[in-house]
Order: C-alpha cells, then structure tokens, then sequence
C-alpha cells in the first residue's frame, strides 16, 4: 500500500512492518498506541522503525492512519476520568475517617 508520511511517499506492507518491528523491544506506552502481533507498541516508535525518520518529522496521526488502513489495531490515548467531587459534608467526614451517611 502506498501511503504518504512526512510528505514522503511509501510502499508498505503488512508483512514488511511485522517484519520490521520483529526484534524491536516496546517502549512504555504513554498515548497513541498500535498492536503489532501480541505487543503494544507507541505509534511514533513504530513511525520511527519504519520511515527511519526522526520522531520530530511526522505525527501520530500519519503513522495511525498508514498501520489501520493496512490491517493493524491502533488504540488512542486513553481518556482521563474526571476526579469525583467531594460535597463539604463528604470530604469532611473522609478526613476524619467515618462514613457520610445522611
């Protein structure tokens, strides 16, 4: 499939990525993610492996669109959970240990 990242036209194939990214140990992933085998890899990590590009010189995005379009998983950051807010009678009795039942 020819895609086009960081304005640089590419032939890549499901095979070829699978083989490209064998070996290459995953970083921590902290967003964007795709699951190439049974692994989680950072999408810029797997950009970075398979342009041989700096990380710097495409988005996430290119690289998601180019790993879904040939078949792979890609997951998006998590979305953060809003922190529950406390009414006054229930953060106080939470400081003092007892339960806030009215």
């Amino acid at each position: 499939m020819r895609c086009v990242i960081a304005r640089f036209p590419f032939d890549l194939t499901k095979s070829g990525v699978l083989a490209s990214m064998k070996g290459v140990k995953p970083e921590p992933v902290t967003g964007d993610s795709v699951i190439i085998g049974r692994r989680h890899y950072p999408v810029m990590q797997v950009g970075e492996v398979i342009t041989r590009q700096d990380r710097r010189d495409f988005t996430a995005g290119e690289v998601a669109r180019a790993m879904a379009r040939l078949g792979f998983t890609c997951r998006a950051r998590p979305a953060a959970t809003p922190a529950r807010v406390l009414s006054p009678f229930e953060e106080a009795s939470a400081l003092l240990g007892t339960s806030a039942v009215v």
